[in-house]
């Protein structure tokens, strides 16, 4: 896989993008770079709100299409895109890269291999100082995590990633219903801390606390079986059977950070096993199933809000 374009409309990231990367060819106009490359894939790393016409232009061109979080903002466009995804047969994915961090990945083949037995429940907490890049950046691209009308929230920047979690680790089941409390800053439309509750088929439940106000950062996790509980405290993984017994099952990982840059080569893999089996092969079709969960939740749990913390039904009929 080889970068040999980027399009960006902020000159000063494109200056950037020509230092960082040789013999690279740099479009200020995403269009003129679809009708004068020959591209395999196109990667969508803009502000959210931008993602769905960046999507349908490549896939009008012919072209697969890789999407950073969130793959779009509304159900309405998850539908669009989909169907335009099926006619240009090329694939469709979102970055769901939390899948591939490793302490993720011991979790889920713990799992896989019955380790916890049947998996009922399951906690997913997100404790940051702020949101990523809210100190500036290059161009400023990075402050839409602080912007409504870019897409902006905790919902967004972390609801997803723990939205297709959620649904992977406890069985890939679709969500049922969800409620939730979120709150925002005085005079701030952004939701800056998210309570969700997100119930599945069967009695599962997910717990996701999301928080942009922590005293340090966190990332954990609880899963708990009918035979044992994992609980993940960044790359310490730890095992506790019925009967007692402890197991460390611990990754070794880079430091937690805001990128995780290490993880892309698994989604990046990920996404080319999709491309060589084609659109409508099982890889390509999960990770669309995850993205439209993960809509559905965060639309739920904004609904749910609004209604002092009402249970919302979910219809995710992918």
């Amino acid at each position: 896989m080889q970068i040999v374009a980027i399009h960006d409309p902020v000159g000063a990231r494109r200056h950037s993008a020509i230092n960082l990367l040789r013999n690279i060819r740099v479009y200020d106009n995403l269009e003129l770079m679809l009708d004068g490359e020959r591209l395999d894939f196109v990667d969508v790393a803009s502000p959210p709100a931008y993602h769905a016409a960046a999507a349908r232009l490549a896939l009008a061109a012919g072209v697969n299409v890789l999407v950073e979080k969130p793959l779009c903002l509304t159900r309405g466009e998850f539908a669009s895109l989909e169907q335009e995804a099926v006619a240009a047969a090329r694939v469709l994915m979102c970055v769901h890269n939390w899948k591939c961090a490793p302490a993720y990945q011991r979790a889920q083949a713990l799992i896989s291999a019955g380790c916890l037995g049947a998996v009922a429940e399951l906690t997913l907490i997100r404790l940051r100082h702020g949101p990523a890049g809210s100190s500036g950046n290059v161009g400023g691209g990075e402050r839409w995590r602080l912007d409504p009308h870019s897409g902006g929230g905790i919902l967004i920047d972390h609801g997803w990633h723990t939205a297709y979690l959620a649904q992977s680790l406890i069985g890939d089941a679709r969500p049922s219903a969800v409620s939730a409390r979120l709150e925002s800053a005085p005079g701030s439309e952004v939701d800056e801390v998210a309570d969700l509750r997100v119930e599945f088929p069967a009695g599962k439940i997910a717990h996701i606390f999301l928080s942009w106000r922590g005293p340090a950062r966190r990332t954990s996790a609880v899963i708990r079986g009918t035979d044992a509980t994992l609980e993940i405290e960044e790359n310490r993984l730890t095992l506790t059977s019925r009967s007692g017994l402890v197991e460390d099952c611990s990754v070794v990982d880079a430091l937690d950070d805001s990128y995780h840059p290490s993880w892309f080569a698994g989604m990046a893999a990920e996404f080319e096993r999709a491309i060589a089996h084609g659109s409508d092969a099982a890889i390509a079709q999960r990770n669309l199933a995850e993205a439209e969960a993960a809509l559905a939740v965060i639309g739920a749990a904004r609904e749910s809000n609004r209604l002092a913390g009402a249970l919302i039904g979910l219809d995710v009929m992918f």
